[in-house]
C-alpha cells in the first residue's frame, strides 16, 4: 500500500468519528445575521480553534468589530512545497421560516433517502461547516498516518460570510503578512453532478449603477403637458433599451475591452456536459437565450460580460390610475465581467453613454453600488491540472473546469489585497438547499471530500 493509499484508509476509518466532531460544529448555533447569536459565533470559533490545535496547528480565535476569525498554521514535511492558505467559513444562514424544517435545524442526523444515498441534514452542514470539516478531516488523516503535513498549511475560517463580511476586508490589510500564501483554496462551490466533481477556475466580476433622470420640477398632468414636456421615463427607457443591439451584444464603448474568447478545447470539455438552452432555461419556464447570438448557455453564463436592468421605476405605480408624467423615472443596472475588463472604465462607459441621451433641460444622477473585477485562473495553471487529476482519479467521473456566473468577493479579496490566486473546490450539489429549510450534504460529498482533499494535497506538494 502506498503512502497516498495509507492515509485515504485512514480517512476512511476516521469517518464515523468525524462525522461526530462535525455534528459538535452544526450544533453550535452560529447565526451571523442576528446579534442575539453572538456568543454562539463565538464558541463556533473556539470549538474549531480547540480541534485545530489538537491536530498540532498554532490555532488561535482572532477578535474583530463583529464575529471572530480563527487563524492557524502548521508547517509542512517538505520546505520546498508551497505554502497554501485554506478559507471557510463557520457562520450560518437563519433558519427562518422554522415550521417547514422536518428536524429541528441545529440537531443533525443522517438520512437514509433511499436508491443508496443518505444525508446529513440540519443547518451549516452544506453552507459551509460540513465543506470546511472535509480539508479539517483530510489533515487529520495526514497527522495520524505521517506526523506531518505534506505542505505548509495556513487557515482562515471567518464568522461573518453570511452577513456581508464586514470586517473581513480590515482584517485581511492589518494581517496581510501573516496570510499571504503561493495560493488559496476555497471550499464553498459545488460539483457538476453527483458524480462528477468541479474546479471553478473563472469567477465573473460586477458593477451596480443606480440612474435618476429628473425632468420637471414636479409630476405633471399628462392631459395638459402631454406631448409637450420630456418624460423621464421614456428618456431612461429609451437609454437602456439601448444597451444592447440586436445580436444580444452590449453597446458600451470599449465594453469588451479585456474579453478573450474562451478557448476551444474548453468550450468543448463543456459541451459534454450536455446543458442545453432548452435544459438550463427549462428550469425557470423558458427556452430562448437572449444574450450573444451563436453561444451556448455555459458560455453565456460562465464566460461572457453582461448588461442587466435589475429594476426601473418612476410615475405612479399605486392601486388604479394616475395620469402623470413623473418628474423622476429611476433603475437599477448591473454588468457582469469577465477577463480582465475594468470596473471603473465599465462605469464611466455606461454614465457617459446615458447622458448622451438626456435632453438639455433634464438632468442624471448616479449612484454606485459596488464594483469588482472577474477573477480568473488560467486554464493551463499547474495548480489546477494537478487539483483535476487528483479529483478525477477519486470520482466516478473526470473533474470538469467549470466558470461560475456570480462573484465570490473572498476570492477578489484574496487576488487584489494578497496577490493571491485562488483553486475553487467544493462538494456541493444544486439541491443542498442552502439558505432553505431542510438544508443537506450528501454524506458521500463529506466522505468523498475528505479523501479529495488528502488527494489534491498531495499533488499539490508533489
Amino acid at each position: 500500500m502506498t503512502e497516498l493509499q495509507t492515509v485515504l484508509a485512514r480517512a476512511d476509518e476516521n469517518l464515523t468519528s468525524s462525522l461526530d466532531r462535525l455534528f459538535e460544529l452544526l450544533r453550535i448555533k452560529s447565526i451571523s445575521t442576528d446579534p442575539a447569536y453572538k456568543a454562539e459565533c463565538r464558541k463556533a470559533a473556539e470549538w474549531l480553534v480547540s480541534y485545530l490545535n489538537t491536530l498540532g496547528f498554532d490555532a488561535s480565535v482572532r477578535d474583530t468589530p463583529g464575529h471572530p476569525m480563527v487563524v492557524a498554521h502548521h508547517e509542512g514535511a517538505d520546505a520546498a512545497a508551497p505554502h497554501v492558505l485554506f478559507y471557510g467559513h463557520y457562520d450560518v444562514q437563519p433558519v427562518d421560516p422554522i415550521e417547514l424544517w422536518e428536524n429541528d435545524p441545529f440537531e443533525p442526523s443522517i438520512k437514509d433517502v433511499g436508491n443508496g444515498r443518505k444525508i446529513l441534514t440540519g443547518r451549516g452542514t452544506a453552507d459551509d461547516k460540513g465543506q470546511l470539516m472535509t480539508f479539517v478531516e483530510a489533515c487529520r488523516a495526514y497527522k495520524e498516518v505521517n506526523g506531518a503535513l505534506p505542505c505548509r498549511i495556513t487557515i482562515l475560517f471567518e464568522g461573518e460570510e453570511e452577513s456581508g463580511s464586514p470586517s473581513l476586508k480590515p482584517f485581511l490589510q492589518a494581517n496581510a503578512e501573516e496570510l499571504k500564501a503561493d495560493y488559496a483554496l476555497v471550499c464553498d462551490t459545488s460539483m457538476w453532478d453527483r458524480d462528477t466533481p468541479a474546479i471553478a477556475a473563472a469567477l465573473r466580476g460586477l458593477v451596480g449603477e443606480e440612474v435618476v433622470v429628473t425632468a420637471a420640477d414636479r409630476d405633471l398632468h399628462s392631459g395638459l403637458f402631454g406631448g409637450a414636456a420630456a418624460n423621464p421615463i421614456h428618456i431612461l427607457v429609451e437609454a437602456l433599451s439601448g444597451l444592447r443591439d440586436e445580436t444580444g451584444r452590449v453597446t458600451l464603448e470599449g465594453f469588451y475591452d479585456g474579453v478573450e474568447e474562451t478557448p476551444e478545447n474548453v468550450k468543448a470539455s463543456w459541451e459534454t456536459l450536455g446543458k442545453t438552452a432548452e435544459s438550463f432555461l427549462g428550469e425557470v419556464g423558458l427556452s430562448v437565450p437572449s444574450g450573444e447570438k451563436g453561444r451556448s448557455v455555459l458560455e453565456l453564463t460562465w464566460a461572457r460580460p453582461t448588461a442587466e436592468v435589475n429594476g426601473i421605476w418612476g410615475g405612479y405605480t399605486g392601486e388604479g390610475f394616475k395620469t402623470v408624467i413623473a418628474a423622476k423615472a429611476s433603475a437599477k443596472v448591473s454588468f457582469r465581467l469577465v477577463g480582465t475588463q475594468n470596473p471603473d472604465a465599465i462605469r464611466e462607459s455606461f454614465r457617459a453613454f446615458v447622458r448622451s441621451k438626456i435632453p438639455a433641460d433634464c438632468s442624471v444622477e448616479f449612484h454606485p453600488h459596488g464594483g469588482s473585477p472577474a477573477i480568473h485562473l488560467s486554464y493551463d495553471s499547474p495548480v489546477l491540472t494537478k487539483a483535476k487529476t487528483a479529483l478525477s482519479d477519486e470520482w466516478p467521473k473526470p473533474a470538469v473546469v467549470i466558470g461560475m456566473g456570480g462573484s465570490i468577493p473572498i476570492v477578489g479579496d484574496f487576488q487584489k489585497m494578497l496577490g493571491m490566486e485562488s483553486l475553487l473546490v467544493g462538494f456541493g450539489l444544486s439541491d443542498d438547499r442552502i439558505h432553505s429549510p431542510n438544508e443537506k450534504y450528501e454524506l458521500v460529498s463529506y466522505h468523498k471530500g475528505i479523501r479529495s482533499w488528502i488527494r489534491i494535497l498531495e499533488a499539490l506538494a508533489a
